[in-house]
């Protein structure tokens, strides 16, 4: 078959329209676009010239322009999955695009996706998606490992397939239509990955899943450069920038502890000079030599994966973790001048009424800057997924964002997503806002008011949701 014209398409939650709110709102109608989706565009862009992405996190799709490409891949994580099973259904309809399906959700459903498109790409695709397009172009048997599709009423499977090893590719950002038009929006970040992987084993963690646990490193090299082209992409937009950051989306970027060294020695002697932020795992707040090194690096924060706020919630969901060493942890970053933001959950098992207070009064008294919290997210093909299966309220999965999904042991849906609006409230108070005003650096002012909008905005669709989560919890109350 003529396999010439090839589109990316990222679904949105919310697609994509302008408004006011884009400036100040993330995640309302705007959010930076998916990193994995480029890096495919970019690796498919080398071979196949007529190669275009678009991201509803920042425009409307141009239909006329998907209606005649001969391969069209969409990529979804699990909030986006019915916004993207809709955009697959159009275009089988009205075009004669072979239409693929990969992203995260895709990938580990790929049971559900498969019903949806013509094949599913499964983990990494960066090798696979090469293999599929010259399969296609050159009517080759589709048999290599790391493909899902329907044949004769079946699901086939042709196997795992190793991930890669050499993950050196810097995306192209230009690739995305309309990324440099948006770049002005202090709502959407430079973002850089630079290792995969991570040797623990969560229950709740998708990615560990999806990427694997061994861990895979980019070279430091490639990462600065990777760290300046992104800065150069946003400095260079129509509009100069308030607010300057580049954030390493890692999830355990310091899991190998010397990579991660050269790779801050490496930022420390090039000439990037823009602020820094970095997730990481609470025991990195141990590691002087690290923080010391991180401060030099110019990073001003660390975004700590604390998730719970009781040792028991840690034991229940096999995550090796301690309160009070994290405590600890979070006193000595912050003594090497770094700030934390904290990544929560709520809806464990033994979570009951006050959670919520519990969690604002841990965020309050450990001066914790920002946060983003969750009820418990429910991934296809995690251990929380299948051990709680059989108590999700529902699978409308463009409600997985946050909302309460489930039946909790111990405290009624309804009742859970209201602590989380009053976790959410306290933290973002208008006295912490004060406070953040009159003490904070220009850097964390900015942020701590963006935030509070976000949260607003979190806050008002979560409360929508109220009505449907107090009918099912009022209906599970009647059961025998």
């Amino acid at each position: 078959m003529k396999v010439e014209k090839i589109r990316f398409i990222e679904p949105g939650e919310r697609p994509y329209h302008w408004t006011l709110l884009n400036h100040f709102v993330y995640d309302r109608y705007i959010r930076t676009p998916s990193v994995g989706l480029n890096l495919l565009a970019t690796a498919v862009k080398g071979e196949f010239k007529d190669t275009l992405m678009y991201s509803e996190a920042i425009s409307k799709i141009p239909w006329k322009d998907v209606e005649d490409a001969d391969v069209v891949f969409i990529g979804i994580f699990t909030f986006q999955a019915k916004r993207g099973y809709q955009i697959a259904r159009y275009i089988k309809a009205h075009t004669r695009a072979v239409v693929v399906m990969g992203g995260l959700h895709a990938s580990m459903n790929y049971q559900e996706a498969v019903n949806y498109c013509d094949y599913v790409l499964l983990g990494e695709g960066e090798e696979s998606i090469l293999e599929l397009l010259h399969g296609l172009r050159e009517g080759l048997p589709l048999n290599f490992p790391g493909l899902a599709y329907r044949k004769g009423g079946k699901t086939v499977v042709t196997g795992k397939r190793r991930p890669p090893e050499t993950i050196d590719i810097i995306p192209d950002r230009s690739l995305v239509y309309k990324y440099r038009n948006r770049v002005h929006y202090n709502t959407i970040w430079p973002q850089v990955h630079a290792s995969r992987g991570c040797p623990h084993h969560c229950d709740y963690c998708a990615l560990v899943r999806h990427f694997g646990r061994e861990v895979r490193t980019r070279t430091p090299e490639n990462v600065v450069e990777d760290i300046r082209r992104a800065i150069a992409f946003f400095r260079f937009g129509p509009f100069p920038r308030l607010l300057k950051g580049v954030w390493l989306t890692d999830d355990n970027f310091f899991a190998d502890r010397e990579w991660a060294l050269e790779v801050l020695q490496k930022i420390i002697d090039s000439d990037i000079c823009w602020p820094l932020t970095v997730q990481a795992r609470y025991e990195v707040g141990f590691d002087d030599e690290m923080l010391s090194l991180l401060k030099r690096a110019g990073f001003f924060e660390l975004a700590l994966g604390i998730e719970f706020v009781d040792d028991e919630d840690f034991k229940l969901y096999h995550k090796k973790s301690r309160v009070d060493e994290i405590k600890a942890a979070i006193k000595n970053i912050q003594s090497h001048g770094l700030s934390v933001r904290g990544l929560f959950i709520l809806g464990a098992d033994n979570h009951r009424e006050g959670i919520g207070d519990k969690l604002a009064d841990f965020v309050i008294e450990n001066h914790i800057q920002g946060v983003l919290i969750q009820s418990m997210y429910f991934v296809p093909g995690t251990p929380v997924y299948e051990q709680n299966k059989g108590r999700l309220l529902h699978r409308d999965w463009s409600k997985y964002n946050g909302n309460v999904v489930h039946y909790p042991k111990n405290i009624s849906p309804y009742k859970l997503q209201q602590e989380h609006i009053r976790a959410s409230k306290r933290i973002y108070s208008p006295g912490r806002l004060l406070r953040s005003l009159l003490t904070d650096d220009p850097l964390h002012k900015m942020l701590f008011f963006g935030e509070m909008l976000w949260h607003g905005s979190i806050c008002l669709d979560l409360k929508r949701e109220l009505p449907y989560l107090k009918k099912r919890s009022q209906a599970a109350d009647c059961q025998p």
